[in-house]
């Protein structure tokens, strides 16, 4: 304490000696507060009421599943392949025909009941279509192979739509533990405004750094309703996944915005995953159905007859006729269509592999892109916050007392802020990662 004051001595004399305006010399009151606008106070966000909704995770991802309008039109694709079921399923309609002939349209005097008993005809007939091959049964198997496909599809939906909720969930929750930093450190600062302010009011700092660090203020306040903005914000996306008349506004978030580590071995995942995904079901599917296509193809090319009974009225005669006809096949055997569709099924084996590739390449990118945040995270947690903390606590406790300057007090503040905030940012990197793999293997329990 005497240090100080033999400091502040001198302070005064040099700067009686050099003219400087100093409280002491000009006479001045220690009271007297420089011509700086009071900095504008940010609130921080209102307290939910009472009859807010807080969701969890799981919530969300049920929420979304069942109200999201674009999986719920893709829904719609599988009652549309079992309504193609039921056309495929369908026998030909049999054809009636009926005709009059040798009527005295033109002599209607001799339009007699006697000249239409014995001099008109009538005919009324009746004829089928027999489909030979199996063809109708062939038809509803590739029906019934194209609605499994498309139920793997949409599951697959699911599952990228189940991600989508869970990154735009823990975007909310690092909007929010950036807001709470952020009210945290402006209400921290505050109070070394305050403490500044009566520093220099009892003349222990100048004009000149107390303004410096009251004008620091405004860059807290700034970075308070940036984060503000960047939670609603968030809220808005995650409302659009959900369903935007699913919840009310005034909906939060409710969960641990936490590490949480991840132990399990890239081998387990992929076996994992080449049983649980999706897309890969559907690609598997997709050679089914295309094999059922090739046979109805085959089907297609058999000939098919034609039978008709026919009733005849000729000359007070009644009479009864059959015939039966088909195409020759000396053409057209559909056999560009056998052809097309036994290329496809290579297709569909081809993209059954691609999707098995593109399995094996997720889940290992997520893996190490878990084992990668996980490092960074655990680097952070082993010490580097609590040395941030630290330096900060000891700068501003020595700046308070005159024993730092302010340019380290302040540099100490930016290095915390800047600590917090990357390790937040990190672990919603790394619960981002996690929940990819999670994707990737196509379960939301990893083994």
């Amino acid at each position: 304490m005497r240090v100080q004051r033999v400091r502040f001595a001198v302070l005064l004399l040099l700067g009686c000696s050099l003219g400087v305006k100093v409280p002491r010399c000009s006479g001045q009151t220690p009271q007297q507060q420089p011509a700086v606008p009071p900095a504008p106070k940010i609130q921080p966000p209102a307290a939910q009421s009472h009859g807010a909704v807080r969701l969890s995770l799981d919530e969300a991802i049920q929420l979304a599943l069942q109200n999201n309008h674009n999986l719920k039109a893709a829904q719609t694709t599988i009652q549309q392949n079992q309504a193609q079921e039921i056309t495929a399923n369908l026998r030909p309609n049999p054809s009636l025909t009926l005709d009059a002939q040798f009527l005295p349209i033109f002599q209607p005097e001799n339009f007699t009941l006697n000249y239409i008993d014995t001099t008109a005809q009538f005919d009324v007939g009746i004829s089928y279509l027999f489909e030979r091959g199996k063809k109708r049964q062939h038809r509803l198997q590739a029906a019934q192979d194209t609605t499994a496909q498309t139920r793997s599809t949409v599951a697959d939906n699911e599952r990228t739509l189940t991600f989508n909720v869970a990154s735009q969930f823990l975007s909310v929750q690092l909007a929010e533990s950036t807001l709470d930093l952020a009210i945290e450190d402006m209400k921290s600062f505050q109070k070394s405004v305050d403490i500044s302010q009566e520093r220099y009011k009892s003349g222990a700092i100048s004009e000149g750094d107390y303004l410096k660090i009251k004008l620091q203020l405004l860059q807290f306040q700034s970075d308070v309703s940036q984060a503000q903005l960047a939670k609603v914000q968030a809220l808005v996306g995650l409302r659009q996944l959900l369903g935007y008349h699913t919840v009310g506004a005034d909906f939060d978030v409710s969960a641990d915005f936490d590490y949480l580590p991840v132990t399990v071995k890239l081998e387990d995942l992929q076996a994992k995953a080449l049983q649980n995904r999706a897309d890969l079901r559907a690609a598997q599917q997709g050679v089914i159905a295309a094999k059922s296509q090739y046979e109805l193809a085959k089907a297609n090319g058999k000939v098919d007859v034609t039978g008709t009974f026919n009733y005849d009225h000729v000359s007070e005669t009644n009479t009864g006729s059959i015939f039966g006809s088909f195409q020759i096949p000396i053409f057209n055997r559909n056999q560009g269509e056998i052809a097309r569709t036994n290329y496809a099924i290579n297709q569909a084996r081809e993209l059954e592999l691609a999707a098995n590739d593109q399995v094996m390449s997720d889940v290992l990118n997520a893996y190490e892109a878990v084992r990668d945040n996980d490092q960074v995270v655990t680097l952070y947690r082993s010490g580097y916050l609590d040395a941030a903390k630290q330096s900060r606590d000891i700068s501003e406790y020595s700046y308070k007392r005159g024993a730092a300057s302010l340019l380290d007090f302040l540099d100490a503040e930016r290095s915390y802020r800047a600590t917090e905030l990357a390790y937040r940012q990190s672990l919603a990197a790394y619960l981002t990662a996690v929940e990819q793999l999670r994707e990737a293997v196509g379960v939301r329990t990893l083994p």
